[in-house]
């Protein structure tokens, strides 16, 4: 159980403190609810592009990591397709200089045709590096494009092509920002060795003067269900050949995703899991097989990905890993192997809530997300899922029409 005290500030900044007495540190993360798919389709990458953007120094402050790491600090940030997180850890009796930090580029970043040249390269020298000349690299790029149609997930959070963001202009990115940096599109949370009244205070303090931005609304195009199997076949600079095969899945607030993300578990967590043990170990079908969730705001994918043993083809790879969806389809999952699936999946949560970094940034999400509060309610949902619902759930979500395949053939 984590607990922790709201409070909504007068511009819409949603602060969230949490008291860990047991660390010397504090933790501030600070989530934007903008990601890739509040985007243009033809200037994809902005959100990517400021999380590099907020680190170039702002009304005043020139250089952010210089300060941070005066008062013991270090700090990163991520995007996704949904939200931009950027945190700090430090310690407890210096995280006020973290609120500051951020509260200056919250209000003032500063958008020169300098800062957004530099950063314009990195960006752009990262999408060649990770995508084009990585093996496998641009393996989003197809499957997003095979699952979407219409919604923004159709390209990845690193932009659909290099030029979007080599080419964005001053003003675009000046827009971008005001429109979704803003404290009314944000969420503030402190944990950690910090009393719960006077970061409140603080959050005041260093934010309450900050204006609200426009109001928000994130009006996507809602993506139609899928009516058949698409499937993309590239040749490609990779040393062995991969396959994909992925599959639509439910919003992450539907009550059918916990049991998808179960699936997974069932199918690829550790050497007992399905997919490992029975194509990779007995039958040496696989050299390397996993199963992961993207756990999307909106139904987002479910996929699996390996890469096939010597001497066998992709095209029996994925006859063999659809035999074994199949058998989940038509029998129900025995209660022992689904408990001990569960009861590895809550010891993961605990484990996890012992770092006052992933509970500030767990906070943030799900504050975002619905409310904190599921936060600690999540555990038991998963505990109260049923064989009967994953075989009910693997018969609806493990259909060719509900699917697409990805094959990577070396040149």
């Amino acid at each position: 159980m984590v607990n922790f005290t709201r409070k909504i500030l007068s511009n819409g900044l949603r602060v969230l403190v949490h008291e860990d007495k047991s660390t010397p540190l504090a933790a501030v993360n600070i989530t934007y609810y903008v990601g890739s798919r509040n985007e243009q389709s033809d200037k994809t990458g902005f959100a990517h592009l400021f999380e590099h953007l907020m680190f170039a120094g702002s009304k005043n402050v020139s250089d952010f990591d210089d300060p941070l790491q005066r008062a013991g600090g270090e700090n990163n940030a991520y995007t996704t397709n949904d939200y931009t997180s950027f945190y700090e850890i430090l310690p407890a009796e210096n995280y006020e200089t973290a609120l500051w930090l951020e509260s200056d580029r919250m209000m003032a970043l500063s958008i020169s045709k300098r800062a957004l040249n530099v950063q314009q390269k990195v960006v752009v020298e990262e999408f060649m590096e990770t995508c084009l000349n990585e093996p496998y690299g641009d393996a989003w790029h197809h499957l997003s494009e095979l699952m979407y149609r219409e919604h923004p997930y159709r390209w990845p959070v690193i932009g659909l092509a290099p030029e979007h963001v080599a080419n964005a202009s001053i003003d675009d990115v000046r827009a971008f920002y005001k429109n979704w940096y803003t404290p009314n599109n944000a969420v503030l949370c402190i944990a950690g060795n910090v009393r719960t009244d006077e970061a409140l205070q603080l959050a005041e303090k260093w934010f309450g003067a900050i204006p609200a931005g426009p109001a928000i609304t994130h009006n996507l195009p809602p993506e139609p269900p899928q009516t058949e199997h698409h499937q993309k076949t590239l040749l490609a600079k990779v040393p062995v050949p991969a396959v994909f095969l992925t599959f639509r899945t439910p919003a992450r607030l539907h009550p059918d995703f916990y049991c998808v993300d179960l699936l997974t578990d069932v199918l690829a967590q550790g050497p007992s899991s399905r997919l490992y043990r029975r194509l990779l170990k007995e039958r040496q079908v696989f050299s390397q097989i996993d199963a992961y969730v993207t756990g999307n705001i909106d139904p987002g994918l479910l996929v699996i990905e390996g890469r096939p043993a010597e001497n066998v083809s992709p095209e029996a790879a994925l006859k063999a890993i659809w035999e074994e969806l199949e058998l989940l389809k038509k029998e129900v999952i025995d209660d022992r192997e689904l408990k001990k699936i569960q009861h590895r999946f809550e010891s993961t949560v605990v484990f996890s809530e012992t770092s006052v970094l992933n509970k500030a940034q767990n906070l943030a999400f799900y504050e975002l997300l619905d409310r904190a509060e599921l936060m600690n309610e999540e555990v038991g949902i998963y505990l109260n899922v049923t064989p009967h619902d994953l075989h009910r759930v693997a018969n609806s979500l493990f259909r060719e029409d509900n699917s697409a395949t990805l094959i990577y053939v070396p040149t």
